[in-house]
């Protein structure tokens, strides 16, 4: 999948950023905090995030370390090691985590589990974003409908899925998305059209229920409600290469709509790289799908009370109006702990409800059936 990402920055290899001397007279503590997140996020913790918590916190000192490509999936492993021979897993949190990894590292004790005894800010965090108790949700991103407002009226907007299809249709050749395995945009687009055909119930969908002919049920309704719109979308069944790509397209005013995710277009628009006349809107009656960052601490981190602290740190208002502003991604917390200012300004795409969708033996299924029912002229790549 395309990293919606690479619109705005450019990854670095496996390094460690951010590594200032302590400034008070005695040593302070240092947290070694692992992220294998893209280089926005990365450059956020080293440059804004660090110094804010050594400021509050002059007894700490974060040392901010890059383990992409599979470099924290590995740095879990050690981890999980050092739990068996209860040594020090040379890690005290680990952003961007999947606590479900590596297998059997939750029954075995490995990552702590939160809540408002030991991190007071997680009574603050959105519960539509808690996916487990042992990760901490602090930041997400979501898909939304990202359009002109010089060509859209806000009395035109569509709100919900059935309008949406039928503002499709009246506006030929105004609207596209890219295609589903070539970046979530387009690909949560698709997943809302298969969540329209099922209920608007995401819960039907579930990494360990996937049989071939629950996919057979489950998926081919959406083939039908998707390729009656292929004619009216941009070049009558067109689909973009990317994120990216369709955020070009409306950018150069060649479509008034296109699905996009929260981050991608938020920071775009911040930088100037997006019009000021391109806005931001949320269905209403199911959202796109969207996902946060799941972040972990081991239960035997050297430094687990400076790690709680820095937790603790990253649900503050603060951390979290930054997340908004600097990111461009969506709060872990609930919206109603962020200032008013942001919540009038943002309040077209506060989600009701923040949708997954199961990847694996799902995500291929939905992939494999996209190109085969819906753009069956389409090679993939």
């Amino acid at each position: 999948m395309i990293d919606r990402r690479a619109f705005l920055t450019i990854s670095v290899a496996v390094a460690t950023v951010g590594m200032l001397p302590a400034t008070s007279a005695l040593a302070a503590t240092r947290l070694d905090i692992f992220t294998d997140s893209d280089a926005n996020i990365s450059d956020w913790l080293a440059n804004v995030v660090k110094p804010a918590f050594e400021k509050a916190h002059p007894e700490y000192e974060i040392n901010v370390v890059i383990a992409r490509d599979g470099g924290l999936d590995a740095v879990a492993q050690r981890a999980l090691a050092a739990l068996q021979t209860k040594a020090d897993p040379q890690m005290d949190f680990a952003e961007e985590h999947d606590p479900n990894l590596p297998k059997g590292g939750i029954e075995a004790g490995l990552w702590t589990r939160f809540d408002a005894s030991i991190v007071p800010n997680y009574a603050r965090v959105n519960r539509l974003a808690i996916q487990s108790p042992y990760s901490m949700p602090y930041r997400g991103s979501q898909v939304l409908l990202a359009y002109d407002s010089a060509k859209i009226s806000p009395a035109d907007l569509p709100r919900t899925w059935t309008a949406l299809v039928a503002w499709i249709k009246a506006n030929p050749g105004q609207f596209i998305y890219n295609r589903p395995d070539k970046g979530g945009s387009g690909g949560n687009f698709v997943r809302r059209a298969i969540h329209e055909v099922n209920g608007r119930d995401p819960q039907v969908f579930k990494i360990d229920n996937f049989s071939k002919e629950e996919a057979q049920k489950r998926l081919t309704p959406a083939w039908a409600l998707l390729g009656d719109l292929a004619p009216s979308l941009y070049g009558k069944g067109t689909y973009a290469a990317g994120n990216t790509a369709s955020l070009q397209l409306l950018a150069n005013g060649v479509v008034s709509m296109v699905p996009a995710w929260s981050d991608q277009a938020l920071q775009g628009l911040s930088q100037g790289v997006l019009p000021p006349t391109i806005k931001l809107v949320q269905l209403q009656d199911l959202a796109l799908c969207g996902g946060f960052s799941a972040s972990v601490i081991p239960s035997i981190a050297a430094h687990r009370d400076g790690a709680l602290l820095f937790a603790d740190f990253l649900l503050s208002e603060e951390v979290q109006t930054s997340v908004l502003k600097d990111l461009g991604g969506f709060p872990g917390v609930d919206w109603k702990f962020l200032p008013d200012a942001l919540r009038q300004q943002f309040a077209d795409v506060i989600p009701t409800a923040i949708p997954t969708f199961p990847q694996g033996d799902w995500e291929a299924a939905v992939n494999d059936g996209w190109y085969r029912n819906v753009a069956p002229n389409l090679q993939r790549s």
